[in-house]
């Protein structure tokens, strides 16, 4: 009688989690938000065309966090110096921001905070060598909060992905 008991509440228990968990796996995010999103990515692209440092750091929060392959940049003004000496290395040609498609991902019920992830990938020059153009792709992700009206990067980080070998004539 007590085995019935205990199955008959299990079975009530995983019932009532089941539908928890359909909800939260098929949450979706509002898609204005998504636009707002997606702007940010384009606003970015432009930005990095331009080498405009001021422009990228308007789209973090004060107190972002940026995680690059030499370690974390703390702080919207840090983010700033951080692309005005990288520009100062290097000259984009093309840069494109690719979102997964299963991207962003709500944090939290409020709606307020979203996590994404896509591919990235670009043309540049190094300044002051002629060496010709670089071909670079890598992954992204980040997490974005709403800040009044808009939608701010708090933390983002990026990899490079490394060069595929070039191709080299046989000698036969």
């Amino acid at each position: 009688m007590k085995i019935h008991l205990i199955l008959t509440l299990a079975g009530l228990a995983i019932s009532f989690a089941l539908p928890t968990f359909a909800q939260e796996k098929d949450a979706a995010v509002d898609p204005q938000i998504v636009q707002q999103l997606h702007a940010i990515g384009k606003k970015s692209d432009k930005a990095f065309l331009k080498g405009d440092a001021a422009a990228l750091a308007a789209l973090y929060t004060e107190d972002a966090v940026y995680v690059t392959n030499t370690g974390p940049i703390r702080g919207r003004q840090a983010i700033e110096k951080y692309y005005a000496d990288r520009f100062q290395e290097v000259r984009y040609f093309s840069h494109d921001t690719k979102y997964d498609p299963t991207s962003p991902h709500p944090i939290g019920t409020d709606g307020n905070a979203v996590w994404e992830n896509g591919e990235w990938s670009g043309t540049i020059f190094l300044q002051g060598q002629d060496c010709g153009p670089h071909q670079l792709r890598g992954y992204f992700a980040s997490v974005k909060v709403r800040e009044g009206d808009t939608c701010k990067v708090c933390m983002s980080t990026f990899s490079i992905s490394p060069q595929p070998p070039t191709a080299t004539p046989s000698n036969k």
